[in-house]
């Protein structure tokens, strides 16, 4: 895949005071590179309790791969491309709800947790061409394969839960 016709991609989750704020960030982290800074925001729930709220942008081309490349890893991408012109907004942005857990286990599942935003590339920016740009590039990275594998070397796979707290209690 030559050009990413993206401009950005934001990844969003938040840290209940019942869930571990580290396991947290590892979840969010299966969809960045390495070298990308989580942003962490304070928040209070209805009842006083603690949120954070981490989140991150990605803006360049090689770091847009990486994150696209994990979507790629979805086992429904076939799913993914019927639902398509759902996902995009008229604004050009694609979304995406991926499972906080199986991230956190090193795995891409669409479940709740984490939001996936990208800001498509349209000239003009329009919401048909962004479906265009988006439909293509998840075709290419499924035909290619062009991927980065669920199960790298940083993740863990020891079915630790990353809502459960450093006492093991769950969210």
């Amino acid at each position: 895949m030559a050009s990413v016709p993206f401009h950005y991609v934001d990844v969003r989750t938040f840290a209940y005071a019942t869930e571990d704020e580290k396991r947290v960030e590892q979840a969010l982290r299966h969809f960045l590179p390495e070298d990308v800074e989580v942003e962490r925001t304070s928040s209070e729930g209805h009842h006083g309790d603690r949120i954070a709220i981490l989140s991150a942008r990605i803006e360049n081309a090689d770091d847009l791969r990486y994150a696209l490349s994990r979507v790629a890893n979805l086992d429904d991408t076939d799913a993914l491309l019927a639902e398509i012109e759902e996902r995009v907004t008229e604004h050009c942005e694609f979304f995406l709800h991926l499972d906080k857990q199986a991230a956190f286990g090193g795995e891409t599942a669409r479940g709740d947790g984490i939001t996936f935003r990208a800001k498509v590339e349209a000239y003009p920016a329009k919401r048909e061409k962004a479906i265009e740009n988006a439909r293509r590039t998840i075709e290419e990275l499924e035909e290619h394969e062009v991927r980065v594998p669920d199960d790298d070397a940083d993740a863990t796979s020891d079915g630790d839960d990353p809502g459960a707290t450093e006492d093991g209690d769950d969210a």
